[in-house]
């Protein structure tokens, strides 16, 4: 894996470095730099001062759409993000698939251990990113102190995509990737089609089928933040099912790990949008080991 990095004070950096750069916002410096790992180019950004915390989006998001979130975590965290493969400011790559993007999560643990963080960070996951947070953590259990779980990694008695919903689905996401068009050469911008978009959901059901053994072999503390109304709050159509397989999953994973704390948010599944505030509140307090409304 080749590496670049520049941030303020490191010489010996700079001159390792292929490229980056530095800003500063207030009194905080934010450092931008790239990792390069199985044929794709991965931006990383890191700011803010405090606890060590890396933030994993998901599937179809990226650093710049968590802007708002990212900034409320620096007052209290020194954040590190990234985009995954095909989202953002990162490189297309060659497939799409969990075990990639697991990938590119541990890529930039690899990296980690040269940005000389003081200790194992908070890991924060958004929706995929969630799922492969516990799947990380799981395989490399003293690389993560805390588990911050967002509408995701949830094992849902149910797969949400069954035989009779997949051409609703397809369209739904070939209308998607349409749109997506509008945000290339953006920091927004994701290059995944329709069909791999789809693709990989039909995976992440699968592995959530499986997520409780992942949940077995984790020991440091985690949190859960959740949508009450994941597929919106529509009366009719998916969403009733949707939203019921969803809590159903979390009271599920709470009988066999009491242990996990989980915070319901009155929102959808963009609640990282629409409720950044109060997410960065609770991952400010940490566990409390209850679960809240």
């Amino acid at each position: 894996m080749t590496t670049g990095t520049h941030a303020a004070g490191r010489r010996d950096d700079r001159r390792r470095a292929g490229g980056g750069d530095t800003t500063m916002r207030g009194d905080r410096t934010m450092r931008h730099f790239t990792i390069h790992h199985d044929g794709v180019t991965i931006p990383m950004s890191r700011g803010g001062r405090g606890r060590p915390l890396v933030l994993c989006p998901g599937l179809s998001s990226t650093q710049a759409d968590l802007h708002e979130l990212i900034e409320l975590l620096r007052r209290d965290h020194d954040v590190v993000t990234f985009d995954l493969r095909g989202h953002g400011l990162s490189s297309a790559a060659g497939r799409y698939s969990f075990e990639a993007f697991l990938g590119d999560l541990a890529a930039v643990f690899a990296e980690l251990g040269r940005l000389d963080l003081p200790s194992a960070p908070v890991l924060v996951g958004y929706s995929l990113g969630a799922d492969l947070a516990v799947h990380h953590a799981s395989e490399h259990p003293d690389s993560v102190a805390e588990l911050v779980l967002i509408d995701g990694a949830n094992p849902v008695p149910e797969p949400f995509i069954t035989e009779a919903d997949l051409a609703a689905f397809r369209a739904m996401w070939e209308d998607l990737a349409t749109q997506q068009e509008a945000k290339r050469g953006t920091a927004r911008q994701v290059l995944l089609t329709g069909q791999e978009i789809l693709e990989l959901n039909v995976e992440i059901d699968a592995v959530r089928s499986g997520i409780l053994d992942r949940y077995r072999k984790i020991d440091c503390p985690i949190s859960m933040i959740m949508s009450t109304s994941m597929a919106g709050d529509s009366g009719e159509g998916h969403a009733p099912r949707f939203n019921e397989n969803w809590r159903a999953g979390v009271e599920r994973l709470v009988r066999e790990q009491p242990r996990i704390s989980t915070s319901w948010l009155d929102a959808d599944h963009q609640l990282v949008l629409t409720h950044a505030p109060e997410i960065a509140a609770i991952i400010r307090r940490g566990p409390v080991g209850q679960t809240t409304s």
